[in-house]
């Protein structure tokens, strides 16, 4: 009986959600739940700072593994929320200072460090040890080398050789990965529309 409410929850909502495009009588509840969605999500991002505050003053109290980051990340969080109820969040306001000026140069630093990383791994990846890996180095190599000006003083093609690889083959695959993505992700729907998946539960069968 316990999981049988949250099942027969899920159950309706999400047959509504997918009626809602065949069955025009049930396009209004399908928008309604969009809404409780929206309000459900609210919820759980006001959720997400509590426990957010909970785990880094907790880690404080008891010197946990990096405790001297977790101050950091109190204090940056509560000076962005402060400064976007108080002064709001319009362009030139103390909010979208320190976001333009501060948060988005770190989140560039930390992205630029991944160009190290993916540089390492293809490295590893780009090895001639079959013919497949071959390919794929080749392919790599022309498309670098018509991303930059001297591919086209080299040979005048290999910029239009570099955009077909990215614009037939590459398209192909990038497409074929969404469709299985999409595939996996109708039928884990609907392993969850039917009961047979109930991680959601919390893991129970």
């Amino acid at each position: 009986m316990r999981l049988a409410i949250p099942l027969a929850i899920t159950f309706v909502a999400g047959m509504i959600m997918i009626l809602q495009f065949f069955v025009p009588a049930t396009q209004s509840m399908g928008e309604s739940l969009q809404e409780w969605y929206m309000i459900v999500a609210s919820f759980a991002i006001f959720l997400g700072s509590v426990n957010l505050l909970y785990v880094h003053t907790h880690r404080i109290r008891f010197k946990g593994r990096n405790w001297k980051y977790s101050p950091v990340t109190i204090i940056g969080f509560a000076a962005m929320i402060i400064t976007g109820l108080v002064f709001g969040i319009e362009q030139g306001k103390p909010f979208d200072y320190m976001f333009t000026q501060m948060m988005v140069p770190m989140g560039a630093t930390m992205f630029s460090l991944l160009a190290f990383f993916v540089a390492s791994a293809a490295f590893r990846a780009f090895r001639a040890s079959n013919w497949r890996a071959t390919l794929l180095l080749i392919s790599a190599f022309v498309v670098m080398l018509g991303r930059v000006p001297i591919g086209a003083m080299i040979w005048g093609r290999i910029p239009l050789i570099s955009e077909w690889i990215m614009q037939v083959p590459n398209l192909a695959g990038q497409r074929a990965v969404m469709i299985g993505a999409a595939m996996g992700m109708v039928a884990t729907s609907l392993r969850m529309i039917f009961g047979i998946e109930r991680s959601y539960l919390g893991g129970a069968d």
